[in-house]
């Protein structure tokens, strides 16, 4: 007997709840009518759901986006690493306490325990009403450092893979793959795992508006931001897997309702109130952010990496900061408009060749970045800005570099503060080279700044 299969996907939304009401109402209602011609619907979210950019984020450390998910009955979901790495050990193994789906992740676990977390499934099986059994499974993209750094252990996904579809194959008619890993990494599975059938691809914000097959997968992917919802529908006949197809709807032509733009401006306002009520310090002055010079801000925050990393030198960009600080109380929301960023702050360890060298690489790349429009891995701003050191100093002419005014020792040990953006940036390859890093897991750099500004101007 012919069956009728439609899957309806939804990835990166990254907290750009401008386009949930309309994302909500088309799987709602989509879902219901699919059913109502008898097709079996499921409904999958492939991570980077939140985003700490958005303040309702922020404020509920993405419990406000699980609440937003569970109005739609996800059938299952997988992490992004804004799930991940964006929240710490605890803020993750709470974040889905209340979540009416389940998780499901093969490539993550506790570091303590070597054991998969207690709120992930290895996989799914759901069985339709003419009895097709559909296995669902599922890896994010594991960043080791960044993982460690709240004490997850992240695997490869080809040292999972192997025995996760050994095990699942002979349970099922057809497997899927929710793939928080990128189209890259998705082609190659497809490749190397024939026994996954579909694989929902993410993580690097592609759209795939008909899919795209390699080998006999078919690879799907709706892009980002909730701009497009992905669709598969699958045919199988007495169980077995007919045909399959691909295609998105594009969110921007579903329509608006009246009660939309206040529902949207809602999130933001709540977000924002909830984070005015967290006071941090009572500033003395105005703290001015200039994107693309030095500026007190900039020196303030300098100052406070040093402090959370125990270093005496540091570097920041100017890009970073998107507003100003003004005389009075400042509070988590104020913290959090001029530094949206989910940044990490780290100690990078280098002997004073690759400390010069990496000097070097900012020098040759300062004017290009000055200006350059850069986006994602963490940064939330538009351009780069202007490098700005504190305690190092760059002489153009003979290329010395200084360490508080002494000549940089080639065979001594440094240790620097800066952003984890740094090292993910293809400017400055010196840092991921040479360098031992320590990240900072326990709080982003708008916290260290605000815990700063505590100290020296408690409220």
């Amino acid at each position: 007997m012919t069956e009728k299969i439609t899957i309806l996907h939804t990835n990166d939304l990254h907290s750009h709840l401008e386009n949930w009401p309309k994302i909500r109402r088309y799987l709602i209602n989509t879902r219901e009518k699919l059913q109502n011609k008898d097709n079996y619907v499921l409904v999958f979210d492939l991570g980077d759901a939140m985003d700490r950019v958005h303040p309702l984020t922020e404020a509920t450390d993405g419990k406000a986006n699980i609440e937003l998910m569970n109005t739609v009955n996800y059938d299952a979901v997988t992490i992004g690493n804004n799930e991940g790495i964006g929240n710490s050990h605890e803020q993750l193994s709470n974040l889905y306490r209340n979540a009416n789906f389940p998780v499901v992740l093969d490539n993550i676990k506790n570091q303590d325990n070597g054991l998969i977390p207690s709120w992930v499934r290895i996989s799914k099986i759901f069985k339709t009403s003419l009895g097709t059994k559909i296995g669902v499974v599922a890896c994010t993209a594991p960043f080791p450092a960044t993982y460690e750094m709240n004490r997850w252990y992240a695997e490869k996904v080809e040292n999972v893979l192997p025995k996760l579809l050994a095990d699942l194959k002979d349970k099922v008619d057809i497997i899927i793959m929710l793939s928080h890993l990128g189209i890259d990494v998705d082609r190659g599975l497809a490749k190397n795992f024939k026994e996954i059938n579909v694989i929902l691809g993410s993580h690097t914000h592609h759209l795939l508006v008909n899919g795209e097959v390699v080998e006999n997968t078919l690879i799907c992917a709706a892009g980002k931001w909730g701009q497009y919802v992905g669709r598969v529908d699958i045919e199988c006949q007495d169980n077995e897997l007919l045909k399959s197809s691909a295609s998105v709807v594009d969110v921007a032509k579903l329509p608006e309702f009246n009660g939309d733009s206040r529902e949207i401006n809602n999130y933001q306002q709540k977000g924002e109130k909830m984070l005015d009520k967290k006071k941090v310090a009572l500033l003395p002055k105005d703290y001015l952010g200039i994107q693309k010079e030095w500026s007190p801000l900039m020196q303030a925050s300098l100052k406070a990496i040093e402090g959370a990393t125990g270093t005496k030198i540091a570097i920041l960009n100017g890009g970073l900061f998107l507003g100003d600080l003004h005389k009075g109380i400042i509070s988590k929301n104020d913290l959090h408009r001029i530094l949206p960023h989910p940044m990490r702050v780290i100690n990078v360890r280098l002997n004073g060749y690759n400390l010069w060298r990496l000097i070097r690489e900012m020098e040759k790349n300062r004017n290009h970045l000055r200006n350059t429009n850069v986006k994602g891995n963490g940064f939330r701003g538009k351009v780069f800005g202007e490098i700005i050191y504190d305690g190092i100093k760059y002489d153009s002419l003979s290329k010395n570099v200084l360490i508080h005014e002494r000549m940089i020792d080639p065979g001594a040990d440094y240790e620097i503060a800066t952003v984890d953006n740094f090292v993910y940036c293809p400017f400055f390859p010196t840092l991921e080279i040479a360098g031992h890093i320590d990240y900072l897991g326990d709080r982003f750099l708008r916290d260290i700044v605000g815990d700063y500004f505590g100290e020296k101007f408690p409220v």
